[in-house]
């Protein structure tokens, strides 16, 4: 049996067990960041589930169109995604490792907007993936995302590829906190501070203005006064070999790939679809828009993953 805890190496060591909940939101969908789409088509739903039905190990790999129902934007869709919006690019490594502003700027952002993107709740998708694995469909998921919905739902054979904003590490030790408890620190240096969100991006932080960033203060790790970075891959950065290949392994023992939610531009998680193609392993593509793979994927459907995924019966 694999640990889905330990399967990284290095800063993973911090449980989120915390997370584990029964109790999740069956409230409508918010769909203010979800592109406009038909229902599931009758024929397309029976051709899903005879994929899923001949799939005895299913690797599933999910993007941030399985959390833009839970109210969580995401940075392509088009007309609702941050690109599409704004100007907004996400923070890059680089910027955020050289420049003591880009942090000063990242966590103030952040810290605005944690209160609200850590309590967004998994939604119908997050859960029918967690059934089926219970029932012993999915072998394994690997997710795109960073917000800990998979792990609040229940999943636990599953991989964060870029990591999970809930948690936060040190440069230099390699120290690592959970991000509930920066924000008591954030709180106490600095408690006058005050500022209005403008706005929400995708991976928990908000638009502010340079004047309200700065006079933010943050801290630094308690255990070596490093530099405190969430345990997330940033754009320019990479995933680590050790995750790349405990992924692969897990690819290698699977029949079948379902992407949901995905347009599979970022290469870190596109190199597992080019495997399974050269696997020959049938591919099928839950995504609404065009995706980088609809050349060569077995099926495509245009749905919102959480109007479609419970239509099937994993058993």
């Amino acid at each position: 049996m694999f640990s889905a805890r330990t399967l990284s190496g290095g800063h993973r060591a911090v449980r989120l067990h915390h997370f584990r909940s029964h109790v999740v939101s069956r409230t409508s969908p918010n769909l203010a960041f979800v592109p406009a789409c038909l229902p599931p088509d009758p024929v397309e739903v029976a051709e899903l589930q005879h994929f899923v039905s001949q799939s005895k190990k299913l690797f599933v790999m999910t993007g941030a169109g399985v959390s833009t129902e839970s109210g969580i934007p995401d940075y392509r869709s088009e007309g609702v995604g941050l690109y599409a919006r704004t100007d907004r690019r996400p923070v890059q490594h680089a910027e955020f490792v050289r420049s003591a502003s880009a942090r000063q700027r990242y966590w103030a952002r952040n810290f605005v907007g944690w209160p609200q993107f850590s309590s967004h709740q998994p939604n119908a998708a997050h859960l029918a993936l967690r059934d089926w694995e219970k029932l012993g469909k999915l072998h394994w998921l690997v997710t795109q995302n960073v917000d800990a919905l998979h792990s609040k739902a229940g999943s636990q054979r599953m991989t964060e590829l870029h990591g999970c904003t809930h948690r936060v590490f040190c440069l230099g030790c390699g120290d690592q906190t959970l991000r509930s408890e920066l924000q008591e620190h954030f709180e106490a240096l600095n408690p006058t501070w005050k500022a209005e969100a403008l706005g929400v991006a995708p991976d928990g932080d908000v638009f502010l203005t340079d004047e309200q960033v700065r006079t933010f203060r943050v801290p630094a790790c308690s255990k070596c006064g490093g530099i405190l970075k969430p345990d997330v891959t940033f754009f320019g950065d990479t995933v680590s070999r050790d995750k790349v290949n405990f992924v692969h392994q897990r690819l290698a023992e699977s029949d079948s790939m379902l992407v949901a939610g995905s347009s599979m531009q970022v290469y870190s998680g596109y190199r597992f679809a080019l495997a399974a193609r050269e696997k020959q392993l049938p591919i099928v593509i839950l995504n609404i828009g065009p995706t980088r793979l609809d050349h060569f994927a077995s099926l495509k459907l245009n749905s919102r993953c959480g109007e479609l995924l419970p239509l099937i019966d994993a058993h």
